[in-house]
């Protein structure tokens, strides 16, 4: 099960620096954070607006919107790998901005969902994309420093957005919070237009066939170490779901916070920004293997030891917090570094397994996300026991991938050619 594909070297020289090329991609990426954290502090007068009754189905707005995304990174890969990167990440942002226009006039809560499922697919392409570039430009540890900076550029619109979205509730309706959403997707689709060169070569395309497609699909699934590290990403990826979905109820409902929403949930993301920032320092002289298993294990005591605490005492919001910034310190070396690891052996695959990657993270992800979100019940364990149930499977993943030996040194993939699919 472990068939490997050789790494393309550097596409091209890029032209422009490498700090442009980072923050062009954690802004291509930033688009689905966006699209996630802007509406939280609106779904109390979404739910009001469209008149939903049941309070845990206002999740639903973000939910639609995952599973769109998840569902549309299948497409868009293959598609990437034979047109190149740039039209259809073009074609996807062109989706994404006049689905969050229509989700503006949208004048009941099925047709808003829908208009958020299609924005999903839409924002696919960016996410696909982003780390299919990243990965036609770089390999191994470089690779996952690079994610990392990515993930720490990314992560302040997970800081900045609840507190936009509560600004615009402050003198609009929620309309316009899609409106803004419109116009940022739109500054992004200029900036990638002018500055972001087409990093597939030529000779790297592959036909867009059925049995190219299934060829390459049945490749990323039949390698071990891919797949389990993929499914590992997926249930790690869950637990942030399931805090996304359920955090205006928590914050709001459980602990009273009111306007405060947005400063809280600002300060628990900059954690996670400053995780991945030192995850992009240690990386190289740790290793992605002995980080990333580390980091687990070190997510799954937190987690265990919150889920216990939960049970025994109703807990204050400082309590909460403090668990939730301390499982948010070790994140940051999971989502980077389980996705390069993923994506390593897959080099000349990039955009079919960023898109395998990309589904498995949100389209499953996000389905187990809703649950621990729906299963809500008033108070926080239902989130801790979830963050426990993620995390065991995770490491139960990379124990399979690893045959068991953890903590061993990483030894990038020997290069070697991608069985002929033509």
């Amino acid at each position: 099960m472990d068939q490997q594909s050789s790494a393309p070297q550097l596409a091209i020289k890029l032209p422009i620096p490498r700090w442009e090329f980072i923050a062009l991609c954690a802004a291509l990426m930033a688009l689905n954070s966006l699209a996630i954290d802007i509406m939280l502090p609106a779904l109390q007068q979404i739910g009001a607006s469209l008149g939903v009754e049941n309070e845990n189905h206002r999740q639903y707005v973000i939910t639609a919107y995952i599973l769109g995304f998840g569902g549309g990174q299948l497409f868009f890969g293959p598609i990437s790998d034979r047109f190149g990167r740039r039209s259809p990440l073009v074609a996807g942002l062109i989706i994404y901005v006049a689905a969050a226009a229509a989700a503006a006039i949208a004048p009941s809560f099925e047709t808003l969902l829908i208009c958020r499922a299609v924005q999903g697919i839409g924002a696919a392409a960016t996410r696909v994309i982003a780390v299919s570039i990243v990965r036609d430009t770089f390999e191994g540890r470089r690779m996952a420093e690079v994610m990392s900076l990515i993930f720490m550029v990314f992560m302040a619109i997970p800081v900045i957005a609840p507190g936009i979205g509560q600004f615009i509730m402050l003198f609009a309706t929620w309309h316009y919070i899609f409106v803004t959403m419109a116009v940022g997707a739109l500054i992004v689709s200029a900036w990638s237009l002018l500055r972001l060169p087409e990093t597939l070569r030529p000779e790297y395309r592959r036909p867009l066939t059925v049995s190219s497609v299934v060829g390459g699909f049945r490749i990323v699934l039949t390698n071990r170490i891919a797949l389990c590290y993929a499914f590992a990403s997926t249930f790690v990826f869950a637990a942030m779901f399931g805090f996304i979905a359920s955090a205006q109820q928590i914050y709001v409902d459980i602990f009273n916070v009111g306007e405060m929403f947005p400063v809280i949930f600002a300060g628990v993301a900059g954690v996670l920004a400053f995780s991945n920032f030192l995850n992009s320092r240690l990386v190289g002289r740790i290793g992605m293997r002995r980080l990333s298993q580390s980091a687990l294990l070190l997510f799954l005591v937190i987690s265990l030891v919150w889920l216990v605490v939960s049970l025994e005492m109703k807990m204050p919001l400082w309590l909460f917090v403090a668990f939730f910034a301390s499982a948010m310190l070790p994140f940051g070396a999971l989502g980077a570094n389980f996705n390069a690891l993923a994506m390593e052996p897959l080099g000349q695959l990039a955009g079919t397994a960023s898109s395998i990657l990309g589904f498995m993270q949100t389209f499953l992800g996000g389905i187990l996300g809703t649950l621990i979100g729906q299963a809500f019940n008033g108070t926080v364990t239902p989130l801790a026991a979830g963050f426990c149930s993620v995390s065991v499977a995770a490491l139960l993943m990379i124990l399979i991938a690893e045959r068991g030996k953890m903590f061993q040194p990483h030894n990038p993939p020997v290069s070697g050619h991608v069985t002929d699919l033509h």
